[in-house]
């Protein structure tokens, strides 16, 4: 009695892609320098004293509480940006009102058009 076999054919190798491993820079920085906590003035020195921030400048009317003024440049900005708004809408609202008023003469227009439209259509079926 003969022992079956099996017969294996040869491995070809399976070509596989090459990846190059990936590289990066690492970031570099100067390093923060913090002040301990429990940092102290030198001895022999003297603090330096100063003075208390100006009171904001209010606005006194008789029969309101003081109302504060603001900053400058928050002035300025706010003034800007209402002249800006102002402007704008001093521009464009005759340009508006003449697209509206086109846009009402086209659709008053093609109403009037179906209305007779549609009535013919009720004479001749009628």
């Amino acid at each position: 009695m003969e022992i079956p076999t099996i017969v294996i054919p040869p491995i070809e190798p399976i070509k596989t892609v090459e990846i190059p491993l990936p590289t990066a820079e690492v970031p570099s920085y100067v390093p923060l320098v913090v002040p301990p906590s429990d940092l102290r003035e030198p001895e022999g020195t003297k603090p330096i004293t100063t003075t208390e921030a100006p009171a904001t400048p209010t606005l006194n009317l008789p029969a309101l509480p003081p109302i504060p003024i603001p900053p400058t440049d928050v002035l300025i900005t706010t003034s800007v940006a209402a002249v800006t708004a102002v402007a704008a809408t001093t521009v464009t609202q005759p340009i508006i009102q003449k697209i509206k008023e086109q846009i009402q003469k086209f659709l008053n227009n093609k109403i009037k058009t179906w209305k007779e439209k549609f009535l013919k259509k009720k004479k001749k079926v009628s």
